[in-house]
C-alpha cells in the first residue's frame, strides 16, 4: 500500500481539533451551517419524504427533517445525505471535482451521535474527512462519464466515521480500504435525465461512513493495496499518491472549497453571475428580451436542454435558469422551486438562451471558468459581461453573513426562525457541545408543525 495513504489514515487518527488553525475551524463552521441548511430544505423534496417514511425506525441517530425521527446511524446518514443532494445547492471542492462536506457531513453527524461524541470531535472529524476527499481527488483521474458522488468521499467519509469510532491510525488505514470496495459509478448522464438516483450516490457515502468503521471492528481484512487499485483501475483511470501529503496539517482543504447560491450546477454559475449584471444594466422585462446568448467553457456549455424533464434536470439546464432568473429575478432556492418548470413565461424564454463553448475558456478551465454573456432586447438595446469566474470563487468569495443569509432560507423551511437563530448560535459554539444533543434538541424544539 502507499505509505502516503498510511500517512494520511495516521493525520486522520491522531490530530485534534486544537491542532487546527483557528481560521481552518472558523471556516468549517460555516460549511457546516451551509450543509446543515441544505440539508433541511432538501428533506422536504417528495421522493425524500418517501424514501423516509419506507426506512426510518429504529434508534441511535436523527433524521433531519420534521418530526425528527430516529433511526440506525446507516440509514440516518444515507437518509440525510440524499436530503442535502436533492436540491443542488451543496459546497464542493474547487480545484477537484465532489461535494465533500455532503458526504462526509451526515455519516459524521450520524455516528458522532450514536457514538456520544463531542462537538469538537465531531468538528475534527468534518475537517480530516474533508482532508482526505481533498488529497485523494488531487491524485484521482475519474473516468470521463464518472459523477463524483460515492467515489473519493465516500473512502474519507469512512476515515472520518473510523476516526469517530475510536479507531487507531491502522484501524483508519483499514476502515478506507475496505471503503474501497464499496465505491460507487454514478454517471453524469443521470443529472440531465433528471435521473435522482444520482443522489443516492451521495448519500451511500455517509452509509458507508458507519459501516465501514462497523466491519473494520469486526474483524473483516482489505487488500493493501485496495484504494490504489479501486482509483486507478475500477472506478478511475488512474491514482498518483506522491503529492497526497503535500503541505499536510499546514494547508487544510476545506478552506479551498466553494459554496453556492444559485440553485443549480456549479459550472453554470459563472455565467449566471454575468446575466445578472446585463439584467442589472438593461432591466428588461422578460417580453423584452429577444435573445441572451452565453459562451463558456465546455463543461458549462454542455448543459443546455431547454426543456428539463424534472426538477432535478432543471438544476442542470443553464437555459432554464438563466430564463429563471430573467423572470423570477434570481436564481435561488425559491426561484428555481418546481412551479418553475410550469412557468409557461418561463419556458418561452428558455429557447431563447443559445449557449456555445469557447475554446480558449475551456484551456483556462478549471483553474478559472470563464464566461461572456449578451442580453440583446427586442428594440435593439444590449449588454454583455464577461467573467473569469463565478462569485465565490477564491478571487471573490462570499461573506459569512451571505452564507448565513442562505441558511437562514433554507433552514427556514422546516424551522421556526428562533429555531434557526438557536441553531445558528449553536453551530458558532459547536466546539463546546458535550454531545450531539446540542443541535438535535433545539431541531426537535423548534420545529414547524
Amino acid at each position: 500500500m502507499a505509505a502516503q495513504i498510511e500517512a494520511l489514515a495516521k493525520f486522520v487518527a491522531e490530530t485534534q481539533l486544537g491542532d487546527i488553525p483557528e481560521a481552518v475551524r472558523a471556516h468549517a463552521k460555516i460549511t457546516v451551517l451551509d450543509t446543515l441548511g441544505v440539508i433541511l430544505a432538501g428533506s422536504t423534496r417528495p421522493e425524500v419524504a418517501a424514501l423516509r417514511a419506507r426506512l426510518s425506525g429504529g434508534s441511535g441517530a436523527t433524521i433531519y427533517a420534521l418530526g425528527w425521527p430516529a433511526s440506525d446511524p446507516r440509514t440516518a446518514a444515507l437518509i440525510n445525505g440524499i436530503a442535502g443532494r436533492a436540491i443542488e445547492l451543496c459546497e464542493g471542492l474547487r480545484l477537484v471535482s465532489g461535494q465533500a462536506a455532503m458526504q462526509v457531513l451526515p455519516g459524521v453527524l450520524a455516528v458522532g451521535e450514536a457514538a456520544g461524541s463531542s462537538g469538537s470531535e465531531i468538528l475534527a472529524a468534518l475537517i480530516l474527512g474533508y482532508d482526505v476527499a481533498g488529497r485523494l481527488a488531487t491524485g484521482f483521474t475519474p473516468r470521463a462519464l464518472a459523477h463524483q458522488n460515492g467515489q473519493v468521499s465516500l473512502i474519507a467519509a469512512a476515515a472520518a466515521g473510523a476516526r469517530l469510532k475510536g479507531l487507531d491510525a491502522a484501524g483508519v488505514s483499514l476502515a478506507m480500504r475496505i471503503a474501497a470496495t464499496l465505491v460507487l459509478t454514478p454517471s453524469y448522464t443521470n443529472a440531465v435525465a433528471g435521473a435522482t438516483a444520482l443522489n443516492v450516490a451521495g448519500g451511500m457515502s455517509g452509509f458507508a461512513a458507519s459501516l465501514a468503521p462497523e466491519l473494520a471492528l469486526s474483524g473483516f481484512a482489505a487488500q493493501p493495496d485496495a484504494i490504489e487499485e479501486a482509483l486507478s483501475q475500477l472506478v478511475g483511470g488512474g491514482f498518483d499518491a506522491r503529492h497526497l501529503l503535500d503541505a499536510l496539517g499546514g494547508e487544510f482543504q476545506i478552506t479551498r472549497n466553494y459554496y453556492r447560491v444559485y440553485a443549480c450546477c456549479n459550472p453554470i454559475h459563472p455565467a449566471l453571475d454575468c446575466l445578472a449584471a446585463a439584467l442589472a444594466e438593461l432591466k428588461p422585462a422578460p417580453q423584452e428580451v429577444a435573445r441572451i446568448d452565453v459562451a463558456t467553457y465546455r463543461f458549462a456549455s454542455v448543459m443546455r436542454n431547454p426543456d428539463p424533464p424534472n426538477y432535478f434536470a432543471s438544476k442542470y439546464s443553464l437555459p432554464h435558469a438563466a430564463a429563471a432568473m430573467a423572470v423570477r429575478g434570481g436564481a435561488g432556492y425559491a426561484q428555481l422551486d418546481d412551479s418553475a418548470l410550469d412557468d409557461p413565461v418561463i419556458a418561452a424564454l428558455r429557447h431563447k438562451v443559445h449557449i456555445e463553448e469557447d475554446p480558449a475558456m475551456s484551456a483556462k478551465a478549471p483553474v478559472l471558468r470563464p464566461a461572456k454573456v449578451t442580453v440583446t432586447l427586442a428594440d435593439g438595446r444590449s449588454a454583455t459581461v464577461a467573467r473569469d469566474s463565478h462569485r465565490g470563487d477564491f478571487s471573490e468569495p462570499f461573506s459569512d453573513n451571505e452564507m448565513r443569509d442562505k441558511f437562514r432560507e433554507l433552514a427556514g423551511v422546516v424551522l421556526l426562525p428562533q429555531g434557526v437563530a438557536a441553531v445558528e448560535r449553536a453551530i458558532d459554539n459547536i466546539e463546546d457541545w458535550p454531545d450531539a444533543s446540542d443541535l438535535t434538541g433545539l431541531l426537535r424544539r423548534y420545529g414547524r408543525g
